[in-house]
């Protein structure tokens, strides 16, 4: 990653590995499991945050100031200055879908950079929002609206049903918790993947600030490319454009986009935060990924002919 504030990191677990910059953990067997029912809302008001979680929010704060004066979080989806080519979006997509940014099983230790499966889900996604107690009522609302409408047009773009759901129907569960909300970060995760390997939840006992928010994925046996389950974190102090984009790009690495490459622009997988939301190029990530003859488990091999095909399709190119 080329600079230190990422928004994402998805962590690989068990069998797979750490696949990528915003990381997606996937670990065996979990059919079967439903998750416990939380806890009540609590009061309108959320208790004060703490000293720590308030010098957090001043960080952020600073930290979306000094991207936006830069010209950087752009919310544009790409225009005439980020022209991109068939063979581009291609190279892409290969990278951001079919590579793994870490070896897999051995934490942040990179990856050669060699190919790795296609990562995706097959059974409909089916999206909850959840929130720490230190997020207040007014808060909440805003974020649901936010996570509801992108769902939305994930599923649109997708043609995968992917839609917002109850807590009991729930296997993609988004977390919006605080520094203040630290201790419900792992039992959480236990409750709705009991099997989940310890090693996955070490990363939450003290997150450096550097990462923004992250999501992890599980497979749904032992070695497989088929997500069964997603677990995305965003963190509670984020001011308003981070928080979106937190949103924007865990969810859609959550559904197999986890690697991040410095070429694909205009993209949200770059680490450059020149895009804060889901680009018009990452929509036609989304849409080879999910096209129905891409399936979970193809090598690059497999898929390349396929993602050419589809890749070209979208683009208007023709053979």
């Amino acid at each position: 990653m080329r600079h230190t504030a990422l928004r994402g990191l998805l962590v690989g677990l068990a069998l797979l590995g750490l696949v990528s910059c915003d990381a997606t953990w996937q670990t065996p067997g979990l059919s079967g499991v439903t998750p416990q029912a939380r806890p009540a809302e609590p009061e309108a008001n959320a208790p004060r945050p703490s000293a720590r979680s308030r010098a957090l929010a001043t960080y952020y704060g600073r930290f979306q100031a000094d991207l936006l004066v830069q010209g950087l979080l752009r919310r544009d989806g790409g225009g005439p200055d980020t022209p991109f080519t068939d063979t581009a979006l291609i190279r892409n997509f290969e990278t951001i879908a079919l590579r793994d940014e870490y070896v897999r099983g051995e934490g942040f230790r990179r990856s050669n950079g060699e190919f790795s499966r296609i990562k995706r889900w097959h059974k409909p996604v089916r999206v909850v929002a959840e929130f720490g107690e230190s997020v207040a009522a007014d808060q909440r609302a805003r974020d649901v609206a936010l996570l509801s409408n992108y769902v939305s047009r994930l599923d649109r773009i997708t043609g995968h049903p992917i839609a917002m759901a109850s807590e009991r129907d729930a296997n993609f569960h988004v977390l919006f918790m605080g520094q203040d909300d630290q201790a419900q970060i792992k039992p959480r995760i236990q409750e709705l993947v009991p099997n989940v390997n310890p090693t996955a939840l070490q990363i939450f006992d003290s997150l450096p600030r550097a990462i923004h928010c992250l999501v992890i994925a599980f497979s749904e046996e032992p070695g497989g490319y088929t997500y069964g389950t997603a677990i995305a974190l965003v963190r509670a102090e984020h001011p308003d454009l981070l928080r979106q984009s937190c949103i924007h790009e865990e969810v859609a690495q959550g559904l197999g986009l986890a690697n991040d490459s410095p070429r694909a622009r205009p993209s949200i997988f770059n680490d450059d935060d020149e895009f804060a939301l889901l680009t018009t190029h990452d929509e036609l990530l989304l849409k080879i990924l999910y096209n129905p003859r891409i399936r979970a488990g193809m090598s690059a091999a497999e898929a390349r002919p396929i993602v050419t095909d589809v890749a070209r399709g979208l683009l208007g190119v023709g053979s």
